[in-house]
């Protein structure tokens, strides 16, 4: 029987191994990759000494295929709790080291135990991904292993935010896990995500394309929208990673964290005055409104890069935190479309879900028309941004900083469904369409008939505008609240946020509504 003195240094030794169970060569092999390991991702995420790793001696049970000689301690994958500048979080980290950070039974079973601590006792989930797929010799098991990490990314969504890192291959199943989160943080040149790799995709289809091409961080940004983040090294997807945090609660039942605010929530921004063209159809950046108008400038965009003709990301008004939404005129005209739909509805709901009050500008001529978009389901997908508002109960304001027509009108946080403070700008013009097509519709048989089609069109549409395309129409029925200047928004909305502060809103019970998928 061994001593206690030798039960201890066996103690240490273990813990000694476990720090590089694949051992240093395995570790220089990533390096070379220009990856860090999964303990290094750990430590420069984490606040120093913080982590309170589990499973550390876990294994693997199988003995097929010659795994019975190939045992490494914590089985490919670092799991357990931390603190991120101060605030606990659970974590896991896929070790590629190991077998290639294939997941098998038991580095499932790890995760799910991780999951189940930070469901538990509230706190963030944050998955470091990096990883060759399931563990091919382990067969069903592995399967069963990611359904299992599934169904808790069910669970907790919407009750703790979960957060995925992406920093390296993430291929097949594993994905699904990832694009059930909240949000996904991809390292450009060494991150990868899809469904089937590039060899069965030229088997079955016969296209040729790179593995940073279907699936790189770049191709998910822009083209897809499963990325809401890129960063260009690890080091500047710990910065986003721990940016996005701080606008975020625990979980559902708490208020995300309100710092003290250096900037005077009653600060006057005065060059909005003149941010909306004379000339209706001419674009601007709506980033140039929405920034100015946050605590010191800070705004974390989310999607930059897709389906730009909306504008979401967070921001601080007061010290409070707010999701914004908005329509960019310089894309598109601001018009939404199917993508834009989505992205931000996804955005709406995740805000109410962790009580984080909508901030919504508008300048919106409507839904983009073709038959792309009739044949895409435009109607479907509008109708899930719709949804989203409508069901939100977080408080929400609202801005129409120009035009706010049609459809659009009403999809984008209107008085209708339930918005809280709705103001216009001075600039706004709310009407069923633009004053060109309303005039052609209405007076069709006037303008035909007319000696001087075009100087009779441009009267009746100079009348148009003069009565119908500016704010007042709305504001005498109380569509909006008020009509103020541009450079109070920051004031009229931090205010709003202190007074919205207690909202309540009572729903109708139910197992939950069917939004249109």
């Amino acid at each position: 029987m061994k001593s206690q003195a030798e039960q201890y240094a066996e103690l240490l030794r273990k813990r000694e191994l476990s720090l590089a169970p694949a051992g240093q060569t395995a570790i220089d092999r990533q390096h070379e990759r220009g990856k860090r390991t999964a303990r290094e991702r750990i430590d420069a995420l984490v606040d120093a000494g913080s982590l309170r790793e589990l499973d550390r001696f876990a294994v693997h049970r199988t003995s097929a295929f010659g795994l019975e000689d190939r045992e490494f301690l914590g089985d490919g994958v670092i799991t357990g709790q931390a603190t991120i500048d101060g605030r606990q979080v659970f974590l896991f980290s896929q070790d590629f080291t190991v077998l290639g950070g294939s997941l098998g039974e038991v580095f499932a079973e790890k995760i799910c135990k991780a999951m189940d601590l930070a469901l538990r006792t509230g706190s963030p989930m944050i998955g470091i991904n990096d990883s060759g797929g399931a563990r091919i010799q382990e067969g069903v098991v592995s399967l069963g292993g990611y359904a299992e990490i599934f169904w808790r990314n069910v669970q907790a969504s919407g009750v703790i935010p979960q957060l995925s890192l992406i920093a390296g291959p993430c291929a097949g199943g594993a994905v699904y896990s990832p694009a059930i989160t909240d949000f996904v943080i991809m390292t450009e040149g060494i991150s990868q995500m899809f469904i089937t790799g590039p060899e069965v995709i030229k088997t079955v289809t016969g296209e040729d394309v790179s593995f940073e091409e279907l699936g790189g961080a770049s191709t998910h940004a822009s083209k897809s929208g499963v990325a809401h983040l890129t960063a260009t090294d690890e080091d500047e997807m710990v910065a986003m990673t721990k940016a996005l945090l701080g606008f975020l609660p625990q979980n559902n039942l708490e208020d995300p964290p309100r710092y003290a605010a250096g900037d005077d929530p009653a600060r006057l921004v005065m060059e909005l005055d003149v941010i909306v063209p004379d000339v209706p159809n001419k674009p601007y950046d709506m980033h140039d409104v929405v920034v100015p108008v946050l605590d010191d400038g800070d705004f974390l965009e989310i999607q930059p890069l897709y389906a730009q003709n909306v504008i979401v990301g967070f921001g601080r008004v007061g010290g409070r935190s707010v999701g914004i939404v908005a329509n960019q005129p310089n894309v598109l005209a601001g018009v939404l479309d199917i993508k834009s739909s989505i992205k931000a509805a996804r955005f709406v709901r995740f805000c109410d879900a962790f009580n984080i009050p909508l901030v919504t500008f508008v300048d919106v001529p409507g839904f983009l028309p073709g038959t792309d978009q009739e044949y895409g389901g435009i109607i479907l997908h509008g109708a899930k941004l719709l949804y989203a508002y409508a069901e939100a109960t977080v408080p929400k304001i609202t801005i129409i900083t120009r035009k706010a027509y049609g459809g659009a009108y009403d999809v984008m946080a209107s008085k209708h469904i339930r918005a809280d403070v709705n103001v216009a700008w001075p600039t706004a013009e709310i009407a069923v369409m633009g004053a060109e097509g309303a005039v052609k519709t209405i007076f069709r048989k006037e303008i035909a008939a007319a000696a001087d089609k075009g100087a009779k069109m441009r009267e009746l549409v100079d009348d148009y505008t003069e009565r119908f395309a500016n704010p007042f129409i709305a504001a005498q029925r109380g569509y909006v609240d008020d009509i103020v200047e541009a450079h109070a928004t920051r004031r009229v909305i931090a205010e709003s946020l202190e007074m919205l502060a207690h909202k309540r809103v009572e729903r109708p019970k139910r197992k939950h509504g069917n939004i249109p998928l």
